[in-house]
């Protein structure tokens, strides 16, 4: 089943139980959907790997979003982006934990022989795209610094 066919059930399963929360997450997927989909001139469905970007990127902005907002004491305000977050993830493959990262990371390390900051980039780059969908680019950089360190 496509992305767009599983937002647009659960749309109406939010529709009917009155979910606002989830119905504002499955809009905005949605429409970020229907964005990628004009961006690239292509009537037909994103690829899949197109659709986990969108998604990470959705999350990414509400998780920002509500840093900013605790940051600036309105706990009010980023409640209903992390709620947002939840939904959101829903879609997305499971996430790796930090020592799983950790492990891809320095087994890419001791393949390439990579050693020291000055390989970060070569490192970044093979463990982005291995790791692409089941880990944030955030997380992974955290991880390379220190196994590099």
């Amino acid at each position: 089943m496509s992305l767009q066919t599983q937002i647009m059930d659960e749309m109406k399963t939010a529709m009917k139980a009155k979910d606002t929360i989830a119905l504002e997450s499955l809009r905005a997927i949605k429409s970020a959907i229907l964005l990628a989909q004009t961006e690239s001139g292509a009537k037909e469905e994103i690829s899949q790997e197109d659709e986990i970007k969108l998604l990470q990127r959705l999350v990414k902005q509400r998780k920002d979003s509500a840093n900013i907002y605790i940051e600036q004491g309105r706990q009010d305000l980023a409640d209903p982006e992390l709620a947002q977050v939840a939904v959101i993830e829903k879609f997305l493959p499971a996430q790796m934990s930090e020592e799983e990262v950790e492990a891809i990371v320095k087994k890419i390390i001791a393949d390439n022989g990579f050693s020291g900051m000055a390989d970060m980039g070569k490192v970044m780059g093979i463990a982005s795209k291995e790791l692409a969908g089941t880990a944030d680019g955030k997380t992974i950089s955290n991880v390379v610094k220190k196994s590099l360190a």
